[in-house]
This record gives structure tokens, sequence and C-alpha cells, in this order.
């Protein structure tokens, strides 16, 4: 007979600091997986505290409640019969680490630490932890009292090693670890493990499930083994979406998938049978890993000899056959858009208890956008509800103000964006019929609570309340109308910033209007590029409580606009008004419309859309400065000279510097575009520049002329 195993990993949706609501998650997994027969479980990194405590990782009390939480897990019973794999931070002769705990029935069984940590892009890890150094070496760790009460057991080994069980082993990894080039996994597939298990906690970025899923196969593919890929799923308090997509993979084949994007449960149970025997075969067959196996360099092993992960008596492996390769489901990147932003958002709206979102939709892409992706979590929540999710529905009744012996049920997503979703119009008289009517369309077409109102008097009043002070004779005037680009700009932010004070006043007056509770989360609609730029103006309506596109590039979101403009039965989001908002150019509608004046976003910014793009990936992702980003972009834009790249490049780098300083202020925004410029996590510069880049701009000048010469040369 073979030896076949059942085996389990999950999505869980945790929540920084929530350690009551963590320990019910992992506990409810755990009750799941032994339900469905598994043998071996393996949840999230840092399950129990959550992944985004960040500098709470620095407080004593944290690592205290952890080893709590572990001790309620034990004395419940729900860990007898089953291996359970926990991720959880640990504090070992003061020096705090990352770890996996694994724990059967009574007993720890092994603290394993990280052994390399994130540190670039959105992760800190060494602020709070360290890598495990020591890799040789098995340490004895000395268990808290908490622990010994209930187990009796004062000591468990500390470091890396293999777990040798009855009748297999295995090996853990966490996050980072299946990323680094010397991963782990190597070498214990070269020391004989059989199952690899990866607790994680992965953001979802655009374009990135299919990188992850690869490099689990290759985990697999050359030296045989099952790997257990668990992830965390939703916002755990910050920027970052956790997007799931638990699975196993067999030699290289995924055999189990979980969702990607769910909010239909914050525990999601993945479970396959896999062969081991097929393990064997597969090494076997590969002469090559036979030699290097021979030489690999032994790791500790701890033994669990009394734990058979292929227990003969369990009645689900005489009617289970091993689980199969899957067709892999990857979203492609407009249904990225239009999953994992609202998903976030409903996380978030539910987690922060307010009544609902505000957003001030002015007809243009942007905040078209953010309606979009609004509408498409109320569409995701009227599909989970008729699926018999009854915590999604008890979510909605609360955050919908209904009693507790409601029996409302949302069924149609129109109707549910009606009660939870406040859109308005603030026009001037700078504003078109075009961009209010488009607004108007579009919140018909997703249910919005809408207004549609002018600001006039507001705006008025400040200009007047200026004259007051100055005199009638310093009354500001557009520059369509003989004014000055100091007054003209004075006027648009004036108009930008009104319109973020009414949103405020809007989001907390609006339920009590309607008879509700509680007030509003305000949704910012400013794209990542606008951010690069600078191109918004600090404090005005781009601000806000959180922005869902802020990390997502003006290309992908016309792209995205397309995609949701289509029917529901071509898998689009069914908002037909949006094709109207794809062919209007972008416009801010800041000054006054004549007859040879209208105002156009790539106008006023001095550069396209797609130019800006570039500017972004190859600042961030290429690590270019002026001078590298003008050779990269001199052989790549051969449509234009080489002066005209070179001056493209300076004014970037200008306008760049100049509104460095808005990043400081920029609204928390769901992060999905590597490019981002937001300040406070991601992308660590200064704020203030020599805007001038004396140095760099003068070699930019001299290899202009280098070029133009050795170009004159040739034509010569």
């Amino acid at each position: 007979m073979s030896r076949l195993a059942i085996i389990a990993t999950c999505n869980l949706n945790q929540w920084a600091m929530d350690f009551q609501g963590n320990l019910n998650r992992i506990h409810q997994s755990i009750v799941k997986a032994k339900e469905k027969g598994a043998r071996y479980r393996v949840g999230p990194e840092l399950e129990v505290t959550g992944y985004g405590c960040e500098d709470h990782f620095l407080e004593p009390d944290t690592f205290e409640h952890s080893w709590e939480v572990i001790g309620e897990l034990i004395s419940s019973g729900v860990t007898e019969d089953i291996l359970v794999d926990v991720g959880l931070p640990v504090l070992h002769r003061s020096v705090s680490y990352n770890c996996r705990c694994l724990i059967y029935g009574r007993r720890i069984v092994l603290l394993r630490p990280k052994l390399f940590l994130a540190d670039d892009g959105n992760y800190r890890e060494s602020r709070w932890f360290r890598a495990w150094k020591r890799r040789s070496v098995l340490e004895q760790y000395k268990l808290p009292q908490v622990i010994v009460d209930i187990t009796g057991q004062t000591t468990c080994p500390f470091g890396e090693a293999i777990v040798e069980l009855g009748d297999t082993s295995l090996a853990v990894e966490t996050c980072e670890e299946l990323f680094t080039v010397d991963s782990p996994h190597i070498k214990y597939v070269l020391n004989g493990v059989e199952i690899i298990a990866n607790g994680s906690g992965s953001h979802h970025h655009l374009r990135k499930l299919d990188q992850r899923l690869d490099l689990i196969r290759g985990a697999t593919c050359k030296g045989g083994g099952v790997y257990l890929y668990a992830n965390q799923l939703g916002c755990d308090g910050g920027r970052l979406y956790f997007d799931g997509c638990a699975c196993i993979c067999v030699n290289g084949e995924i055999v189990a998938q979980g969702s990607q994007f769910s909010v239909e449960t914050e525990v999601e149970v993945i479970v396959g049978t896999v062969d081991l025997d097929k393990v064997t075969s597969h090494r076997v067959g590969v002469a090559s890993r036979g030699f290097q196996s021979a030489e690999a360099e032994d790791i500790s092993r701890v033994g669990l000899p009394e734990f058979r992960l292929c227990k003969s008596s369990n009645i689900a492996i005489y009617n289970s056959i091993p689980s199969q390769p899957i067709q892999v489901r990857i979203h492609h990147p407009m249904e990225e858009i239009a999953l994992g932003p609202a998903c976030w958002l409903w996380d978030y709206l539910r987690r922060s208890g307010a009544s609902g979102f505000f957003l001030p939709l002015s007809g243009g892409a942007d905040s078209s956008s953010t309606a979009a992706i609004v509408g498409s979590m109320c569409q995701l929540l009227c599909r989970a509800v008729q699926k018999g999710c009854t915590p999604v529905l008890e979510d909605i009744r609360r955050v919908c103000g209904e009693p507790s012996n409601s029996e409302y049920v949302p069924v149609d997503p129109r109707e549910l964006a009606s009660r939870i979703f406040h859109t308005c119009f603030m026009g001037t008289k700078n504003s078109s019929q075009d961009t209010r009517l488009r607004s108007k369309m579009l919140a018909k077409d997703i249910g919005a609570y809408h207004l549609d109102i002018n600001v006039d008097i507001v705006v008025d009043a400040l200009v007047k309340l200026f004259c007051v002070v100055f005199g009638q004779d310093k009354e500001p005037r557009f520059k369509v109308y003989g004014g000055s680009e100091t007054e003209n700009l004075a006027l648009q932010n004036i108009q930008a910033r009104i319109r973020m004070v009414i949103a405020y006043f809007f989001a907390q007056m609006l339920p009590f209007v309607r008879g509700r509770r509680g007030a509003l989360l305000v949704l910012g609609s400013a794209n990542v590029d606008e951010g690069l730029r600078g191109y918004l103006t600090k404090y005005d309506c781009s601000s806000a409580d959180i922005n869902p596109i802020g990390g997502i590039s003006k290309v992908d979101l016309k792209s995205f606009l397309r995609f949701a403009s289509k029917p529901l039965e071509e898998n689009g989001l069914g908002y037909t008004s949006l094709k109207s908002v794809v062919e209007a150019p972008p416009t801010a509608e800041l000054e006054p419309i004549t007859s040879t004046y209208t105002q156009t976003d790539e106008e006023d910014m001095g550069m396209t859309y797609e130019e800006l793009t570039w500017y972004g990936r190859l600042r961030k992702l290429g690590r270019c400065g002026p001078v590298s980003m003008f050779l990269y972009l001199s052989q790549v834009w051969k449509h234009l000279s080489v002066r005209q790249v070179a001056d493209k490049v300076k004014f970037f780098f200008r306008m760049y510097s100049m509104n460095r300083h808005k990043m400081t202020t920029l609204t928390p925004s769901y992060h999905a575009e590597n490019y981002s410029p937001e300040d406070n996590r991601y992308d660590l510069r200064p704020f203030l520049y020599n805007s001038r880049w004396q140095w760099q701009f003068s070699k930019i000048d001299r290899l202009v002329v280098q070029k133009e010469e050795t170009t004159n040369d040739i034509a010569h």
C-alpha cells in the first residue's frame, strides 16, 4: 500500500494585535483540518499576532500574549492527534526571532527561527527580528511558565532542524526563504526531507502570483517532494492586502489551491492527499540528485517517532486517492484590480466601525475607478451572501446599522451600494456638463447614494475674505482672464481644498441626514503616477482616509475601466457608463473653459501618463538616477532626439523633487504597483531636494553633446 498522507494548509484573515480573534481563527482552521482527516496543518507567518504589528514587535507584551495564545491552543485539546505548525514571534536569550512553532498534542516539538529576513520594498523585518545564523547548532529554549504550567514541558529544541516522524520527515521555511537564491528547501531535499512547509505573509501586487507559483513548483520539481504553502488573506491593519492562494505542490505540480481574493470566509483550509512513495520514485529517477544528496551536509534532526503521518487506521485514507494536478487559477491584471482593492476595502470598512464610504466623484477616470472598485466590493458581498456565508451577512447588517434581530438580506449589489456608498459631484463654474452627467450615470449604474452640488458659494466666500483683508484691487484672477500664474494656481487650489473639507463634513453628517449612526470613510482617488509627479494639491480631495487606487498606474486604470464597462456575462462589472469616462481626456476642471482653452491633465503635467510610467519604473525598480535614466531612455525613445529626451528627464526630476514633500501627506493607499512613491512605508527617500540637480544635469548636458557629435559624425 502506498504511503498516503492527508495534509492541510490554510488562508487566514488575521488582524494585527487581535490576539483573541487570531486565536479563534487558528483554532477553527485546525478543527477544519482534522475534520477533513489531515494529520499535519501549517498556517501563515506570524499568524498568532498578525504580520503587520510592526513596532509592536518591540514590546515584551506582544511576545507574552503570543505564548498565552499557544497555551490556549494546547489547553483546548485541538492539537491532539495532529501535528500543528504555527507562526509567532519568540524571544530567545533576549533576542527576538520570527519563528515557526511545531506542536504535537501537549508537546512543543521545535521552535524554528527564520533564517533570511525580508528587508526590501514594504518589509523591514530586521527592525524587529534577527535572522538565525547558527544553522548547525540546535539549542534548548526555556519555555515560559504559561506553557510549563499547562504541559509540564520546560524546554524545547530551538534552531534549524528536520523533524523525523515515524514514517517520513518534514522541515519548514518561512516566506522570504522561498524567494532567496540559496533557499533552505534545497538542503532539505538533499537531506531526504519529503514534506516542506512554508508559512508565509506575502502581499498582493499586480502580476505577482505567477512568480510565487513558479517558485513553489521549482522547490520540488528538480528534487521531488511535497510543498505546503500557507498565507495570510486580507487587510491585517495596513496598506498591504495579503492575497492568500495557499496551495499544495507535489513533485513540481500544484494539486490544491485556495482562493486568491475572497470575502467569503476568514478561515479557508486547503487539504490534499499526497503519495509519499511518488516522491521517492521521483527522486530515485534523478541520478544527479542522488550524487548530490550523498555528499550533502547533514542538518540537525528532531525525533518524533511516535507520530506517523500516514496513519494506517485513518478511514479517510482508504477512501481517498492522491490529489491530482489541477489547472492553476491566475486572475488577469484587470480582475486583480477589481478584486484585490475591493477585498481590502471591505476588510477596512468592517473592522473600522464606519458605516460606509464617501467619495468625491468627478466623472473622471480616477474617481470613477474608485467607484467601480466599491461596486465590485458590493457584488462580491452579495455573491457571498447568496452562497450562505453567515459571517459576511452579519458584518453587512452591522455596517448598515441593522438591529440584531434584523432579517435584512442583500441580494442586489445596487441596493447594498445605496446603503453604504455615498458619492458627490462637487461642481463649480468651471465644471462641464459632461463630467457632471458621467458622475450621475456611474453612480446610478453602481447604485450609490449620489449628490450633485455646486461649491462656488464657498469658493467665492474665500475670495471675498481675501479681498476684505488685502483690498478689492488684489482680487485674484484666472490666467485666461489676465491673471498671473500665482493667482491662477491659488484659485485652482482653493477649489480642490474646499472639496476635501466638504467631503469630510458630508462624510460625518450624511449618516445623520439619513437617520443612521456613525460616520463614513472618505475615499481618495489619486493614482500612483500623479503621486510620483506630484500632480495633486496638498490636502485637496486626494487627501482622504484611504485610497484604493493609490498604487495603480493611470495606464492600468484605463484598461480597468474598459474591463469594468463590459457586461457581467462577459466577465466585466456591468458599468456601461464607464465607456464615456475612458474616452474623455483627463482634466481637473479647475480653470475656466474658453473657446481657445480647455485644461487637460497631461498638458498641465508637461508629460504623458505613459511617460510617467516609464519614469516611475526606472526610478524605483531600475534604481535610476537622472543620468542613468537619460542613458536608458535615449536608447528606447527613438522617436525623440537625445536633447528632447534629456529635457524630458530633467523636467521629470525637477517636478518630482519639487513635489516630493506631498508624499509625506499621501493618503494610505492599497499597495499594487512596485514603483509606488508612497513615502511612509515603501519609498524611503528625502522629501527636501535641491531641485536643480546641478551635478547630474550638467553630466546629462555633456552626454547630449557627445551623442549629438557622434550622430553627426556617423551621418557624414
